[in-house]
C-alpha cells in the first residue's frame, strides 16, 4: 500500500489516497502505522477519499485509532496533495470532513502549494454542542480543578472539542501528566483537546497542546483556532493573531463580520513510501 507522509507545523500524518488504495479497518491500521518505532511514525492516519459533496473527503484517525471530526493541520496537507498529486488544479478546494465541508484557498507558486488558508467555520460555544457537561449557556473563563490546581478554562468547538487554558510558564508544564487529566475529565463526555496558552501581546500567543487520542503534538490547527477564539472572548488579544507552536507558527483570524475563523499555514511533503505491514 502506497502512502505519503506530510507535516504541517510539525503535525505529521501518514496519508493514504483512498481513491486508489483500500483500507479495510483504518481504526486498527492507525496505531500500527503511526508507531514511531515499528511503523512509519506519525500523529495519526489520514485517508483522502472520494466525496459526493466536495472535491474530496478527509477521514482522520488519531494514533490510538479513534476517528476525529476535524484536523486543521491535516486538511492543509490534503489540499496540497489533491493539487499536486491528483492534479486538481484549482486554487479553491472543498474538503468534506465529519465536522462539515471546509473551503481551502491554496497559495501556489510554480505549480506547488506554499501555504493554505482554511475557512474553519463558526466556533461553537454552547456547552451541549462542544460537548461540555454543563447546563450554562457558555463555558468561558470558568474554574476547573485538575491535579490539585484550579485552572481557568474556556471551552470551544472548532468541529472538535477544545479546552483552552490561559496560564503562564507553559514551557515548564508537565503535559504528559496534566494532559490526560484534562482529556479524560468527566466534564468532557467525548474527551477533549487541551491547549495551554500564554499571551505574549495582543497579536501573539504561544501554545502547547495535548491532543485527544495522540498526546502532546508539535501543533494543532483546530487548537490554534480555538485558542484565538478563547483569547478574544477573554479580551487578551485582537482578532488577528500569530500563534507560536512548537512546530512552527500559524496565522489565525476570527472575522468579526462573518463570524468565521480563518487559519493560514504551510504544508510539506516529508517522504513517500510503501507500507508492507498488516493492512487492518
Amino acid at each position: 500500500m502506497k502512502f505519503i507522509k506530510m507535516q504541517a507545523a510539525g503535525n505529521d500524518y501518514v496519508y493514504i489516497d483512498a481513491f486508489v488504495e483500500t483500507v479495510r479497518c483504518p481504526e486498527e491500521l492507525a496505531p500500527r502505522i503511526s508507531d514511531r518505532h515499528f511503523g512509519v511514525g506519525s500523529d495519526g492516519l489520514v485517508l483522502i477519499c472520494p466525496s459526493e459533496t466536495a472535491d474530496c473527503r478527509m477521514r482522520m484517525f488519531n494514533a490510538d485509532g479513534t476517528e476525529a471530526e476535524m484536523c486543521g493541520n491535516a486538511i492543509r496537507c490534503v489540499g496540497k496533495y489533491v493539487y499536486e498529486y491528483r492534479q486538481v488544479h484549482k486554487d479553491m478546494l472543498t474538503v468534506e470532513t465529519k465536522a462539515g465541508v471546509r473551503t481551502l484557498q491554496l497559495h501556489t507558486c510554480n505549480g506547488r502549494v506554499d501555504s493554505v488558508t482554511v475557512d474553519m467555520g463558526i466556533p461553537l460555544l454552547e456547552p451541549g454542542k462542544i460537548p461540555v457537561a454543563d447546563p450554562a449557556s457558555d463555558f468561558i473563563d470558568r474554574p476547573l480543578r485538575v491535579h490539585g490546581g484550579n485552572w481557568r478554562v474556556t471551552a470551544v468547538s472548532m468541529g472538535n472539542p477544545h479546552a483552552v487554558v490561559h496560564t503562564r510558564g507553559i514551557d515548564a508544564l508537565n503535559l504528559p501528566e496534566l494532559g490526560p487529566l484534562f482529556e479524560h475529565h468527566p466534564l468532557f463526555p467525548k474527551r477533549t483537546n487541551t491547549e495551554f496558552v500564554e499571551v505574549l501581546d495582543r497579536k501573539t500567543i504561544k501554545m502547547r497542546v495535548w491532543e485527544r487520542g495522540a498526546g502532546e503534538t508539535l501543533a494543532c490547527g483546530t487548537g490554534a483556532c480555538a485558542s484565538v477564539v478563547a483569547s478574544v472572548l477573554n479580551d487578551y488579544t485582537e482578532r488577528k493573531v500569530t500563534v507560536l507552536l512548537r512546530g512552527g507558527e500559524l496565522g489565525v483570524e476570527w472575522d468579526e463580520a462573518k463570524g468565521h475563523v480563518f487559519m493560514t499555514g504551510g504544508a510539506e511533503v516529508v517522504f513517500t513510501g510503501e507500507y508492507q505491514g498488516p493492512l487492518k
